[in-house]
């Protein structure tokens, strides 16, 4: 007799319950906001623990999957870093132009009055002060060097010491994912969510820009689409399978506005699309620090848009200077929700907005209110490079190479 499998709720249905939850809860006026903080203060305190964790997280993978490589190492890293910023550069580009050529169809000087926040934010009852061991610039620097020199004591035959402890640390790193981090992501989500309905920050800017957010929405999905067309044609593999499987990845960093946050979920969608471990496991962590394609969609689109709004200059010399420094700039930031446009938004005097004033301010709420979306198409695309480099590897560098034993993170299979 054939026993039932017990049923188990996936990842996706349980970030999508509580997005759901939280904007409902963050409506309901009766609860007391003592009450309502708790879930704020849970979430504060998961977002300092994510904070801590991803540079350990950077190290543990990119270390060991550039260890892994020990063909090619240097030539596969330029490749990504290249591969990364071209694709964030020409997406800056194509939102400026779809940007200046559409928005003026429907933004005017009068949608200024209409923006505003209607409540405060709720705070967390207390915080943690838990500052990460490093800084994320920093992690990504220690995993190069460490990796490419680990990779090549490997070639000369040496390195199985400093190979096999980042190895084990990379295996407790993906423990602390799996029994943690991914546990931990419904309730993260369910906070922010709360926060975002209960100050009303939200509906209020989407009532007055919901045609900017389609358009930014839309041509974020469109170059999604394009990359793994692109992505697919030179691996020979389907493209729309590799579009099926980029799915939960994609409402993962929907929920959590994090790429870093995405990271496991993320090699398991690369798993399925045959991305080799080495590969995966050094492309996917190193994509989601440097590789912000959406990021900069959202961010190069509502600049234009505030331009517009307040008949400021918007031509494209002033524009391509700071699309250029965007795509450098934000790479300090990922792992925080917000954090490209926090990163992003010292430069933003090179298009005439003063950081710190008014303008600033409604940049900043602008963006953070779409930031999930921008999420998404990063890490989405980090797989369609994933695929690409996946592919040189095979074809240019792997020849001899011994196969890579795999491992799933087991609780990821059952989104």
């Amino acid at each position: 007799m054939e026993t039932k499998k017990p049923f188990k709720l996936g990842l996706v249905p349980k970030l999508i319950i509580a997005i759901i939850l939280g904007v409902a809860v963050g409506q309901m006026a009766f609860i007391p906001d003592f009450i309502l903080r708790i879930p704020i203060t849970i979430s504060s305190l998961f977002s300092s623990l994510l904070a801590f964790v991803i540079p350990l997280m950077i190290i543990g993978y990119v270390i060991k999957g550039i260890s892994d490589i020990t063909q090619g190492a240097g030539k596969l890293l330029g490749l990504n870093a290249i591969l990364a910023y071209g694709s964030t550069l020409v997406a800056g580009f194509i939102a400026y132009l779809i940007a200046s050529t559409v928005f003026p169809l429907f933004i005017d000087a009068s949608v200024r009055d209409t923006v505003q926040s209607d409540t405060a934010a709720l705070e967390p009852i207390f915080t943690l002060p838990l500052d990460p061991l490093l800084g994320v610039t920093s992690a990504i620097i220690f995993a190069f060097l460490i990796g490419v020199f680990i990779s090549w004591l490997r070639s000369e035959g040496k390195g199985d010491v400093m190979y096999g402890f980042f190895s084990e640390f990379g295996d407790i790193i993906t423990m602390i994912l799996k029994s943690i981090i991914i546990p931990g992501l419904p309730i993260y989500i369910f906070g922010n969510f709360l926060n975002l309905s209960y100050t009303g920050t939200a509906f209020s800017l989407l009532s007055v820009f919901w045609r900017v957010f389609l358009v930014v929405i839309a041509l974020q999905l469109l170059l999604v689409t394009m990359m793994f067309l692109m992505a697919g044609f030179y691996s020979g593999k389907n493209p729309f399978v590799l579009l099926k499987h980029q799915i939960p990845g994609y409402f993962t960093a929907l929920g959590t506005q994090s790429s870093a946050a995405t990271i496991p979920v993320n090699m398991e969608c690369a798993r399925k699309n045959g991305v080799s471990k080495e590969i995966r496991e050094f492309v996917i962590p190193l994509s989601a620090t440097i590789h912000l394609m959406g990021s900069i969609v959202t961010i190069t689109s509502c600049v234009t848009a505030v331009l517009l709004m307040f008949d400021m200059p918007h031509g494209i010399g002033m524009m391509a200077g700071f699309i250029a420094t965007l795509g450098v700039a934000m790479v300090a930031a990922p792992g925080a929700p917000g954090g490209a446009i926090m990163s992003a938004l010292p430069f933003v005097y090179l298009v005439g907005i003063d950081p710190t004033g008014t303008l600033g301010n409604l940049l900043i709420t602008l963006y953070i209110t779409q930031d999930s979306f921008g999420t998404a198409a990063n890490v989405s695309g980090d797989n369609a490079i994933a695929v690409v480099i996946d592919k040189v590897y095979a074809t240019h560098f792997q020849k001899g190479a011994p196969a890579v034993e795999e491992t799933i993170i087991a609780d990821v299979p059952e989104i």
